[in-house]
């Protein structure tokens, strides 16, 4: 294990000089020292390296490495996977960049010059509680130590520490956050909206408000995806907003929607008339064949319709989801059909954002029986 000792040596200058030497293997078998002022201090280090040597939580590079230094080798593993194209897209690779420069490594707020070893969880409570003193958002504060939390990740892989201190760190949002209710457009708003648009922007809104695509999927969407005589869509690609495919948010993403019979009636025409009608084209296809550009769609296309004569209160393109899911709901679809159709990956975040929308008809009926119980 680890061990003590005195060591007595004579400068150049013919001064004597005394130390306390701890000498000790660590888990790879290297040998280590480490010299102190005073005894007291090297049988302290020896307890609590000996401790960590037997836990086997040792890590020597973590009193060399700084966070800095693993925030950039964390961005360079991330581009190595981007080129690889192992589950990392340009987008993912550009918000961890700017989370860690932005933030982690912030030269006042940031922690980049600490070891690795001083990142306790205190640190990183403290490090939360600097930014969102400098105005950053409690949703950006999770997502700075979410990515904080990858790259301490990465850092266990590499050997560097044995834990995640930024595990089980918390923002603790305003009262009543995540109390408010996803309302989505009603049927008049849809209706209205959809009577403005033109022939190709209307098939666009249609197909967002039955399927309940995100915009992503709608826009990765291609002519071989759809079943025209079955009436069902194959959701199985998203494109991000650099132009580059990939697979949905999560597993449950690839998913089959069914269609319904106007629809595909819609869908039928409007190959019959497109330039891009074969299996690999695009439905939703720029004038070149590409994909849309969704923000350029969204303000020259989507938001002026509210300016042209249509009195609707606005609402975001991902309002036709909702409005989607409402509609499944209202049918009585049931909230297992719903998640699956909606791409979600469980049933808790539909019942999170939209289980306010499901009949309550058979509580009100329980709460009658209670009370006839209780209340004669």
């Amino acid at each position: 294990m680890a061990s003590v000792r005195k060591r007595t040596w004579t400068t150049p200058s013919g001064e004597t000089k005394t130390a306390w030497v701890v000498d000790y293997t660590d888990s790879r078998g290297d040998r280590q020292r480490k010299h102190f002022p005073n005894e007291k201090a090297a049988d302290a280090f020896r307890i609590s390296i000996e401790g960590q040597i037997q836990a086997g939580i040792y890590r020597p590079d973590a009193n060399k490495l700084t966070v800095k230094h693993a925030c950039e080798a964390f961005l360079a593993h991330c581009e190595g996977r981007n080129q690889r194209d192992e589950r990392m897209t340009r987008k993912m690779l550009v918000v961890y960049r700017g989370h860690i420069i932005n933030h982690i490594l912030h030269p006042e707020n940031g922690v980049g010059a600490w070891k690795l070893s001083q990142l306790s969880a205190r640190a990183i409570g403290e490090f939360r509680d600097r930014i969102r003193t400098a105005g950053v958002s409690v949703p950006t504060t999770r997502k700075v130590l979410s990515t904080l939390h990858g790259v301490l990740e990465f850092a266990i892989s590499q050997d560097w520490v044995a834990t995640n201190t930024a595990r089980r760190i918390r923002v603790i949002g305003p009262r009543g956050e995540g109390s408010e209710r996803i309302v989505p457009p009603s049927k008049e708003d849809i209706r209205s909206i959809i009577d403005a648009a033109d022939e190709d922007l209307r098939l666009m809104l249609i197909f967002a408000a039955s399927t309940g695509a995100r915009a992503g999927e709608q826009w990765a969407t291609r002519w071989r995806d759809v079943d025209l005589d079955k009436c069902e869509l194959r959701i199985s690609h998203r494109v991000d907003a650099y132009g580059e495919e990939g697979a949905p948010k999560s597993s449950a993403g690839v998913r089959t929607v069914p269609l319904s019979a106007q629809l595909v009636s819609a869908l039928k025409a409007c190959k019959v008339k497109s330039k891009f009608s074969k299996d690999e084209d695009l439905i939703f296809a720029n004038r070149r064949g590409a994909h849309v550009g969704h923000d350029n769609f969204i303000k020259r296309q989507f938001l002026p319709l509210f300016d042209i004569g249509c009195r609707v209160k606005r609402f975001n393109w991902h309002g036709l989801r909702h409005f989607a899911i409402s509609m499944w709901i209202e049918a009585g679809l049931t909230p297992k059909t719903v998640q699956t159709f909606a791409g979600h990956a469980s049933l808790q975040v539909t019942m999170d954002r939209y289980g306010h929308l499901f009949p309550s008809d058979d509580h009100k009926r329980a709460m009658d029986g209670i009370a006839k119980q209780l209340f004669k």
